[in-house]
């Protein structure tokens, strides 16, 4: 398999999720072995797609290198890695990737539209040999094992009668990607919402970003676009942060 980027420039404008002020968003393609950056134009700052660079991870997964920051990165980074590119010029004007309408369709969309350019050198992969696991004191639990395939097996509990206890299996690949992963938006809870924007954050969100629900339901008119959209939701977020390994991961990540 070879490396990957884009074919041609392309560039957006949205909304950041937590400001709720406009941002432009420009991906560039980049050579074989450039891995993927992300430049502050407005900064001169340019930050490179490592784990290293990880400064923040409650809210979103945020980038950080000589005080300046992007955050809400996770969206826009399943779908770069679930494409397959790695290497990529991601150029923004401020400090939060857009947030689109809280999933990565529309970055599927903008990725196909660029196109998409094989390149020269072999593509990086890392493939897992031994079982992993990682637990917290509060019960949450996730492993990587070996598996000749690329599978993300997700199972999420809340105590909310909208969501409750669902189980997704994904079997990776872009087809199935946009059609079953890539539509899934972000939720948050309404108390949550009041409680951020109390603190100068969510500015930008909303039901057009994605879906809110107060104590027992959902509150956006249309409904989910999947019964079990939650679940789906996290392992979307769980791809984009898998590309801070700077490899193709084959293996199961549960």
């Amino acid at each position: 398999m070879k490396q990957r980027t884009i074919k041609s420039d392309i560039e957006i404008v949205g909304i950041g999720l937590h400001k709720g002020v406009p941002v432009k968003m420009r991906l560039e393609p980049l050579p074989s072995n450039s891995g993927i950056v992300i430049y502050r134009s407005d900064a001169a700052v340019t930050i490179p797609l490592k784990k290293e660079y990880v400064v923040d991870t409650k809210m979103a997964t945020v980038l950080g290198k000589d005080g300046v920051v992007v955050s809400t990165i996770e969206h826009l980074l399943s779908a770069i890695y679930a494409y397959g590119i790695d290497n990529l010029r991601v150029v923004l004007d401020n400090d939060e990737i857009p947030i689109l309408d809280g999933s990565a369709s529309g970055y599927c969309m903008l990725i196909e539209e660029a196109g998409i350019q094989e390149q020269e050198e072999s593509k990086k992969a890392i493939k897992i040999k031994k079982e992993v696991v990682v637990t917290t004191e509060d019960g949450k639990r996730v492993s990587l094992k070996p598996s000749n395939r690329i599978v993300y097996d997700f199972e999420i509990k809340f105590n909310h009668p909208a969501i409750g206890q669902q189980k997704f299996h994904f079997d990776y690949s872009i087809e199935e990607y946009k059609e079953s992963i890539a539509k899934a938006r972000t939720f948050g809870f309404l108390h949550e919402v009041q409680y951020l924007r109390s603190i100068g954050l969510a500015l930008g969100g909303s039901m057009e970003n994605a879906i809110v629900l107060d104590e027992t339901k959902i509150l956006n008119p249309e409904g989910l676009r999947y019964e079990d959209e939650f679940v789906r939701h996290k392992i979307l977020d769980a791809i984009g942060d898998m590309a801070l390994l700077e490899y193709t991961m084959i293996g199961e990540y549960e």
